[in-house]
């Protein structure tokens, strides 16, 4: 699991856009009325559980949360299920909305 700063995610997303992570929002349904990225996989941190076979492990997991610590707890869960590369979003969309959204 790596942790990965949202202007190395911004760079990733413009630079690449033949190799997109998977972003996977694990917030809440009333926080993405707030903020958001857009072609995020929403499940909610408390569904993991029983919804993360829903994600591709063909592609790489950035973990997104709020402020990063729900998401980093997200991407320590599936890295035990052998998703790599994972990583979490440092600071999260908090985060992006101060750094890259400004």
């Amino acid at each position: 699991m790596k942790q990965l700063h949202v202007t190395e995610l911004h760079r990733w997303l413009e630079q690449a856009p033949d190799r997109q992570p998977q972003l996977l929002d694990v917030r809440e349904d009333w926080e993405l009325g707030v903020a958001r990225l857009r072609d995020c996989v929403h499940i909610p941190m408390r569904e993991i559980p029983t919804r993360w076979r829903e994600l591709d492990r063909g592609r790489p997991v950035v973990c997104i949360c709020h402020h990063g610590v729900r998401s980093l707890q997200v991407a320590v869960y599936l890295a035990r299920h052998v998703f790599d590369p994972i990583y979490n979003l440092v600071g999260g969309i908090d985060a992006w909305a101060r750094e890259v959204d400004r």
